[in-house]
Order: C-alpha cells, then sequence, then structure tokens
C-alpha cells in the first residue's frame, strides 16, 4: 500500500455518470406510479397492475448477491456495463409498438422487471465507488450524491408524468371519457416512455465509452487495504449484532417508505387529492431529502464520531412527521382538519427525514464492519429494506378488493 493516497480530478466524472445512471433506474423505476389513473385508462392496467409495476423494483433484489460478488470480483466497470445495458433492455421493451394491449402490458411488465434488476448496484455500490476514488474527507459527499440521485430520478417521475400526461377528464368515471381523450393520454405516455429510453441509451453509452473500475494508485490506506472473503463477509455480518440492529433501524423505515411513495398517486387518490397534487408531494418529499442529505454528509465528513446522533435526530422527526399525517387521514377520528396544506407538509417533513438519513446510515455501515467490503455490507442492507418495501407492495396489490 502506498505511504499517502492519491486522488484524480477524473473521479468527479466517475461519479457523476454513476450519478446519473442511479437518477435514469429511479425515474424508469416510478414511471407509472404517479400516472396510474392515466395508465389505466390508456393501457387498461388495474390497481394490481400499478402495484405489480412497482413491485418489480423489489423483485429485481433477488439476484442481489449476483451483483455483489461481480463488483468484489470484476470491479466498478463490469458490474456498471451489465448494470446499465439491462436497463437500455428493459426501457426499450417498454417502447414496443404493439397494438395488441395484453402484449403491450407484458412487455412493459418486463422491461420494469429488467430495470429492477439493476437496482442492486445503483443502491449498493455507492460507498464502494467513494472508498475507490475519493480520500476519507470527502466519501461521506462522495455516498450522499451516488446514492441520493437515484431517489432524485424517483422523485423526477413525479415532476414528469403529471405534467407531460394529462390526467383522465372525470378520473372517477373512466367509461366517459372520450376516445380522443384516451388517444392523447397514450401518445403523451409513449413519448415519456421514449424519451427515457433515450436517456439510458445515452448514459449507457458514456459508460461504455469511460468508466474505469479503479484509479491507479488508491485515494486512501483504507482504499488499498485488504478485504475479507465473499463467504467470510456474510458470516461476519450476520454474526454483528451491532450490524443487525443498524440494518432493520435502516430498512424498515426506508424500505417500507419507499414502496409506499411508489403508490403515492394510488393511496392518496380515495381522499380526493390529484394526480398532480400526489405528483408534487412526492417530488418535494425525495427532493428535499436529497438536499438535506448531501448537507448532513458534507457535515458528518467533517465532525467525526456522530452518526449515530445525527441518525437519532432525523428518525425522530420522521416519527413525528408520519404521525402527524396519520392523525390528519383519520379525521373522523381525530377531527384535525384534512387539507391539502397539512398532506404536503407532513409527506415533505418525512421524506426529508428519512431520505436524508441514507448516506448518514451507509456511512455507519461501512466503519460498523470495516473491512467488509462496502459492496456486500450495503448489498445486504438493501436487500433487506427491499424485502420490507417487497412486504408493503404485496398486500397493497389488494388495496381495492
Amino acid at each position: 500500500a502506498p505511504l499517502a493516497g492519491r486522488v484524480y480530478g477524473r473521479r468527479w466524472l466517475v461519479l457523476l455518470l454513476f450519478s446519473l445512471l442511479g437518477f435514469a433506474q429511479g425515474l424508469v423505476w416510478n414511471s407509472w406510479g404517479p400516472i396510474q389513473n392515466s395508465a389505466r385508462l390508456a393501457f387498461g392496467f388495474s390497481g394490481w397492475d400499478i402495484a405489480l409495476l412497482v413491485f418489480w423494483g423489489p423483485i429485481g433484489f433477488a439476484p442481489c448477491f449476483f451483483f455483489m460478488w461481480l463488483m468484489d470480483k470484476k470491479g466498478l466497470r463490469v458490474t456498471v456495463l451489465l448494470t446499465s445495458s439491462l436497463m437500455v433492455l428493459g426501457a426499450g421493451l417498454r417502447c414496443v409498438p404493439v397494438s395488441d394491449l395484453e402484449i403491450r402490458k407484458k412487455l412493459i411488465h418486463g422491461g420494469q422487471l429488467l430495470n429492477g434488476l439493476a437496482g442492486p448496484t445503483v443502491m449498493n455500490a455507492a460507498p464502494f465507488l467513494s472508498t475507490t476514488w475519493f480520500s476519507p474527507d470527502e466519501r461521506a459527499t462522495a455516498t450522499a450524491i451516488a446514492s441520493l440521485l437515484n431517489y432524485l430520478g424517483a422523485a423526477g417521475a413525479f415532476l414528469v408524468g403529471p405534467l407531460v400526461v394529462p390526467p383522465p377528464n372525470g378520473t372517477s368515471h373512466l367509461p366517459l371519457v372520450s376516445q380522443s381523450n384516451t388517444e392523447h393520454i397514450k401518445d403523451r405516455i409513449e413519448a415519456v416512455l421514449y424519451a427515457e429510453f433515450g436517456m439510458v441509451s445515452l448514459i449507457f453509452s458514456a459508460a461504455l465509452a469511460y468508466f474505469p473500475s479503479r484509479p491507479p494508485f488508491p485515494p486512501s490506506v483504507a482504499a488499498a487495504s485488504q478485504r475479507l472473503s465473499y463467504r467470510r463477509s456474510f458470516c461476519r455480518l450476520l454474526s454483528n449484532f451491532r450490524f443487525l440492529m443498524i440494518a432493520l433501524a435502516y430498512a424498515i423505515p426506508l424500505g417500507v417508505f419507499s414502496g409506499w411513495s411508489g403508490v403515492l398517486d394510488l393511496i392518496l387518490t380515495p381522499v380526493h387529492v390529484s394526480q398532480v397534487d400526489a405528483g408534487w408531494i412526492g417530488f418535494w418529499s425525495i427532493v428535499g431529502g436529497c438536499v438535506v442529505g448531501i448537507a448532513m454528509a458534507r457535515f458528518a465528513d467533517f465532525i467525526r464520531g456522530m452518526l449515530k446522533f445525527i441518525l437519532l435526530l432525523l428518525l425522530s422527526g420522521a416519527t413525528l412527521a408520519s404521525t402527524w399525517f396519520t392523525l390528519t387521514c383519520l379525521s373522523s377520528v381525530t377531527h384535525l382538519p384534512l387539507t391539502t396544506a397539512t398532506l404536503y407538509t407532513s409527506c415533505i417533513l418525512l421524506g426529508i427525514f428519512l431520505n436524508s438519513s441514507v448516506p448518514i446510515f451507509f456511512e455507519l455501515f461501512v466503519e460498523t464492519v470495516y473491512p467488509v467490503p462496502e459492496g456486500i455490507t450495503c448489498g445486504v442492507v438493501t436487500f433487506l429494506s427491499n424485502v420490507f418495501m417487497g412486504v408493503l407492495l404485496f398486500f397493497l396489490t389488494f388495496y381495492h378488493t
């Protein structure tokens, strides 16, 4: 190992490419939830279909441990190229112009599954990338940017979908919608699908042209040190009670909130919240979390040893915000006013507190179980998080029955 680490200016380009990949994956994953009323009309989707389209995200984490092994053995370049090629294929399947709606629905579901298979890399590799390319005083910030851009992509879907795709006229009485309105909505949805396919293809081309596995010299002694093997890493993680407790503290709230955000329009429609309003609520809750999360990570870079205290503050705020939202929705019992302002405020605060905790959690995981490789550590945690997301979405598939 070298006596002193060395950082390269190209590290920011590597971070940008990876962050854009995560942004695109989050955008494609959350395409359907914010426009679920329009998608039902244009493609004949049911409430079960909408929940399943979001559910393909956590299902895509089934081969999570393969991607962790690939990143540990082959490096970032091979893993990123495989991930981005799956995303290109998935986005392309959703654009195949088939007139038969049943076949088209199957192609869209297949495309969402392939995009879900990219989830393990874009959500797990951020700490591995930051350790490989960045110095210790930049590591938390790089982790925050790389991990939170995936959430920002999901937020972008809340903004793009409702603004580009018009809601049906008389959403509560879909049979009364005119045929011309149906065709217009379908055309707008397909325009979004084509645009997303073009963006994913461009990112794949850039990664293919330039995305190195590692720098010529490591940025720190920690990056150059020998890590545990794949098998020993799992034994270390599963036998570390402290790690398991932190993993549960991350997986339960973040997993449930991610799934809940993906079908926010489906949940808020019965209380007469419009598709556009639900989109703005989801957008600002995630954007606020990303901004605060990067600021928190930068703060953690300068002040070490306060990760637990920061997390306790964030989770306390999330508890209060979610309690406020719940009591507001139970207005018949609590007699609290259910207004757009209270929905906006409580949901946005909940998103800010929870999403901003992600990079702090990742740093705490890496420090707790060092020298377990970062990709394996975060892979186990995000897999557990997606299990809880899957449980929520599984029950939401029966939401209307």
